[in-house]
C-alpha cells in the first residue's frame, strides 16, 4: 500500500510525491514517512535499539503461531516447544508465526503474544506440561516446573516477559 502524497518544490515546479514507509539507511535521510497498512511505523523506520526484541532460531521441531519455546544449544542456537515436564524446557520466548521444523523463524523474547484463544481477561497464565502451551492453572505434579509467563490482556493475548521458575518436590 502506497503513502499519501505530498508537494513539494522540485527546481521551482510544484511536484507530488508518494511518502516512505519503510527505510533503507542513511539514502533515505530527510525524507516524509507513512504509516504501513496496520498503521504503525515500519521497524526499519526506527532507530537501533527501538523495537521488538526479536532472535532468529533454527526450530528443532515444527511450532505453531503462538507457541512459548525454550531455546538451547544442539550445535548452535535452537527453538522447540517449551514444557513443564521437567527443568530445562522453561519459556524463553514465543512465535508469532508457524515454523517449520529445521526452518528458521523469528522468537519474541518479550512482548505481545497474540497468537493465543480461550483466556480470561486479568488471569495468571502458567507454562504447561502440554508442548508449547499456557493454562490459568499452575502444574502441580512432582518434578514440573511452575513459571509464570504473564497475565492475559483479552481472550487472545498476554504480555510476556522470561521470569524465574522452580520445580516441584
Amino acid at each position: 500500500m502506497a503513502g499519501d502524497k505530498f508537494l513539494y518544490n522540485n527546481a521551482g515546479r510544484i511536484t507530488e510525491k508518494a511518502s516512505n514507509q519503510t527505510s533503507a539507511g542513511a539514502g533515505d535521510a530527510g525524507k516524509i514517512v507513512a504509516l504501513d497498512s496496520a498503521g504503525k511505523l515500519d521497524i526499519t523506520l526506527m532507530p537501533s535499539g527501538i523495537g521488538a526484541d526479536t532472535i532468529t532460531a533454527e526450530a528443532s521441531e515444527a511450532l505453531a503461531a503462538g507457541d512459548f519455546v525454550n531455546l538451547y544449544n544442539s550445535s548452535g542456537l535452537k527453538a522447540r516447544k517449551a514444557d513443564a515436564t521437567a527443568a530445562g524446557k522453561e519459556a524463553n520466548g514465543f512465535v508469532l508465526s508457524a515454523v517449520e521444523s529445521a526452518a528458521s523463524g523469528t522468537v519474541y523474547r518479550q512482548g505481545t503474544n497474540n497468537q493465543l484463544s480461550g483466556m480470561t481477561v486479568g488471569a495468571r497464565q502458567y507454562l504447561t506440561t502440554t508442548p508449547g502451551a499456557r493454562s490459568e492453572t499452575a502444574p502441580s505434579a512432582t518434578g514440573n516446573v511452575v513459571q509464570f509467563l504473564g497475565i492475559a490482556t483479552s481472550a487472545t493475548e498476554m504480555f510476556f516477559e522470561e521470569r524465574e521458575s522452580f520445580v516441584l518436590a
